[in-house]
This record gives C-alpha cells, sequence and structure tokens, in this order.
C-alpha cells in the first residue's frame, strides 16, 4: 500500500506526457523536465494529451511505484504547458479532488491562519 508522510510533496508535469513511458522514461522526465530527483519520495503526476489518463511515480524507499488511472468518460482538469513553467506543486488534498474529478481551477482554499516563527516567542 501507498503511504505518504505530511513531508510528502506532490508535483504535476503541466502539459501533456508521452504515457507509453513507464519507470525509467517517467525517471528521466523527472530528472531532465521537472528537474527534480524521482528518488526523493515525492509524488509526481504526468497526464496525456487528451487528459484521459494520468501516471504516478514515487519512490517509497526500496523500489519504484508507477500508478495509472484511465478514466471511462471525461477527462481531468491538468493545467496547460505555460512558457518557463515544467511543474507545479499541489497539496495532498488537492491530489484526492484531482483525482476524484473536481476541477482545481473552479475551487479555492481558505485563508487559514498560521503562526510565524516571530509571533511564537
Amino acid at each position: 500500500m501507498l503511504n505518504f508522510g505530511g513531508a510528502t510533496r506532490v508535483y504535476l508535469a503541466v502539459g501533456a506526457t508521452d504515457l507509453r513511458k513507464s519507470f525509467e522514461g517517467l525517471s528521466g522526465l523527472v530528472r531532465e523536465k521537472l528537474r527534480a530527483d524521482p528518488l526523493s519520495g515525492h509524488l509526481f503526476l504526468f497526464c496525456n494529451p487528451r487528459r484521459t489518463r494520468l501516471k504516478l511515480l514515487f519512490w517509497d524507499g526500496s523500489g519504484l511505484w508507477v500508478c495509472a488511472k484511465r478514466l471511462e468518460r471525461g477527462c481531468f482538469s491538468w493545467p496547460e504547458q505555460a512558457e518557463g513553467v515544467a511543474s507545479m506543486g499541489i497539496k495532498q488534498e488537492e491530489l484526492a479532488m484531482l483525482l476524484g474529478g473536481i476541477d482545481l481551477t473552479q475551487t479555492r482554499a481558505k485563508p487559514w491562519w498560521r503562526r510565524t516563527p516571530a509571533e511564537s516567542l
């Protein structure tokens, strides 16, 4: 079973990806396109051009996982390719919403108050 701790970050490769790639191909994309380490323990998500399939790459400490999801109908809400932007980070809660079919552009997070280090004195 995949378990993700609170320190695990989720990165989306913006735009379309050729999902014929598997372990080595996706690891190469993470290194070259996203400028990240595929063995970092973070999640890396990729989407096909039609936005009907996703692949997730994850290192669990002993090996790489490649998980896939294919939609029977509809498509995922996926960020378009922007110049100079290869990836974007999302929260684990947003990953669950994305996989559940929620359009993240139509949602917004509440502005929670967080204590800053200067205020904790």
